[in-house]
């Protein structure tokens, strides 16, 4: 499975589909072959997918009516007959409202084009200790429609926490149990809402738009832990929606007391947070030990998930303050002193460099996969 929902392109289909379904499946292939900023004719489409000339012209041409592509000139010249037209995904005509709500004193939305790049922003303050409600994400997703240049296909939202469908079951930042967000902002706006862990969303950035591989490890500091986990370009989520919660994992039973109930998890050790307050008046000297012993503790986290999945990408997104070359040095030399092995591929951990802007793309593309699956 790839991300749009479709297997690598084939133009085998099961034997019981329908027609509809043959044509939502056509669709989302045609799509993840463009996406994000691929350009091919409709020759070179049905190439590429297996699909027959009149398939690729009916879904192309669905399409570009609906906003989702636009023909972009003329391919190059391949000798005799006429060139063909280009298409490619259009970025002017729809708008997405995407929202990142794991920044612990801000909520922050954007409107964005179908690659999730951020058109327009607004943002709403959150005193601390303060419950973050409803009514207060609808007031933010008001603003943002305001904004909107183009018809709106999705509403987008990244929480932190555990994410089932639209309902956010546990949020230690936010203080949520069991809040289902999608279904009161739909009855609100109409609009069909996508609900995603903010570690997936930003994972999803990375894969699209910066250096993640199909398989890749991404972990997400800040005032939390997070991560995710992509294996042939499919995120994981886990038989309960929880695949990635590896701020709640032990690494020291007798360690600090944790929100979730556990001593010694790995949030309570090296959030960035926690780091931040270290760090606040240590030397340089002591700054060096403390991020080291963090990096360490974050390689001891990973080497078993990493060896496991025989995992050869790991990218780190945090405060630059915390995730720096201190920190991924320390945490790859643990993992090079645990996993490497003759039958492994060398882990490389990296810092991610995608910028403050990619939980809001990631959340995006996320709102686009869903649209796309219908």
């Amino acid at each position: 499975m790839s991300l749009f929902g479709v297997a690598s392109p084939s133009p085998i289909r099961p034997a019981k589909a329908s027609p509809a379904d043959v044509r939502r499946n056509n669709r989302r292939l045609i799509f993840s072959l463009l996406f994000p900023t691929n350009q091919y004719s409709r020759a070179e489409l049905g190439r590429r997918t297996g699909l027959s000339r009149v398939a690729v012209s009916d879904v192309v041409n669905q399409m570009l009516g609906e906003g989702l592509l636009r023909e972009t000139g003329q391919a190059p010249s391949g000798g005799k007959g006429k060139r063909g037209t280009l298409v490619s995904v259009d970025i002017d005509r729809l708008n997405i409202i995407s929202l990142d709500l794991a920044q612990e004193h801000i909520l922050h939305g954007a409107v964005t084009n179908l690659l999730g790049q951020s058109l327009r922003h607004a943002e709403i303050t959150v005193k601390e200790d303060t419950q973050v409600s409803i009514e207060t994400i609808s007031e933010l997703i008001e603003k943002m429609l305001s904004m909107a240049s183009g018809e709106v296909i999705g509403i987008g939202i990244a929480s932190p926490g555990v994410v089932d469908g639209g309902t956010i079951r546990t949020s230690t930042l936010r203080g949520w149990h069991d809040l289902n967000l999608a279904e009161p902002l739909l009855d609100t706006f109409g609009i069909d809402v996508t609900v995603t862990n903010d570690a997936t969303a930003a994972m999803l950035a990375e894969r699209f738009f910066g250096q993640g591989d199909p398989n890749m490890l991404f972990v997400r500091i800040d005032s939390g832990i997070g991560s995710s986990i992509l294996i042939n370009d499919a995120p994981v989520t886990g038989e309960m929606h929880a695949a990635g919660e590896i701020g709640h994992i032990s690494i020291d039973l007798d360690g600090p007391q944790c929100p979730c109930g556990k001593r010694g998890c790995l949030e309570t050790m090296i959030s960035g947070s926690i780091l931040r307050k270290k760090l606040a008046n240590a030397s340089e000297c002591q700054r060096i030990a403390i991020l080291s012993q963090a990096g360490r503790h974050l390689g001891q986290a990973l080497s078993m998930p990493v060896g496991l999945l025989d995992m050869a990408d790991v990218c780190v997104y945090g405060w630059p303050d915390i995730v720096n070359d201190t920190f991924i040095d320390a945490t790859q030399s643990y993992l090079d002193a645990s996993t490497s092995s003759t039958f492994h591929k060398h882990t490389i951990v990296r810092r991610c460099e995608c910028g403050a802007d990619m939980t809001v793309q990631g959340e995006a593309i996320a709102v686009l996969s869903d649209y796309l699956g219908y």
